[in-house]
């Protein structure tokens, strides 16, 4: 179920290719209304797809002021797979920007100081990395994207010409299917507990 997108979010800059994607996806996230958030292609994202991080220009300002970039891959290299953007449903693509949007709301809640210290801690810690993907996931979860989110988990790990590795590593730092299915269940019961 998408929410209605009465109004296009202010401070926003979009792509055209994906722009019913991206604003089904801050549909979900209200908060973010007024938050600058340019989405934007790149040729090449090391060991990723998407990636949310706030502007340079931005980064010392206060957290009330930043602006963001969500950078999304032109090419999506697995191992000796190549995908576009074109060749992904578009259900999951919202699912991805969902999660990314994660990221920002997790971002929003930390002073300039906390931010550097999650940047060279997300370089250096495996069990950061997992804490911070995991949170982006839950955050987008919580928001209602829970049906988008599992589609992007099996978008993934159910592709045949998507390689192992790559699915092994998916399977370690981010939530397995099952745990995004257990999130929602919970968020079902909690409203129906609230409807009584």
């Amino acid at each position: 179920m998408t929410p209605l997108q009465d109004s296009i979010p202010t401070h926003k800059i979009i792509p055209e290719s994906i722009k019913e994607e991206a604003l089904t996806a801050l549909s979900y996230f209200p908060e973010l209304k007024d938050t600058p958030i340019t989405f934007k292609f790149k040729d090449r994202i090391k060991k990723s797809t998407m990636q949310a991080q706030p502007t340079w220009g931005s980064f010392f300002k206060r957290k009330e002021n930043r602006e963001y970039v969500i950078l999304i891959s032109r090419k999506i290299q697995i191992e000796n797979e190549e995908f576009t953007i074109n060749d992904i449903p578009s259900d999951v693509i919202t699912g991805w920007l969902g999660h990314e949007l994660g990221h920002v709301m997790d971002y929003r809640n930390r002073n300039n100081f906390g931010m550097l210290i999650f940047g060279i801690k997300y370089l250096f810690s495996k069990m950061h990395i997992k804490e911070v993907e995991r949170a982006a996931d839950t955050i987008a979860i919580a928001h209602g994207m829970g049906d988008y989110i599992l589609k992007t988990k099996h978008y993934i790990l159910d592709q045949a010409n998507i390689s192992e590795k790559y699915k092994k590593r998916i399977r370690s730092f981010y939530m397995s299917p099952e745990e995004v299915m257990e999130l929602i269940n919970k968020g079902k019961l909690k409203e129906a507990a609230t409807a009584e």
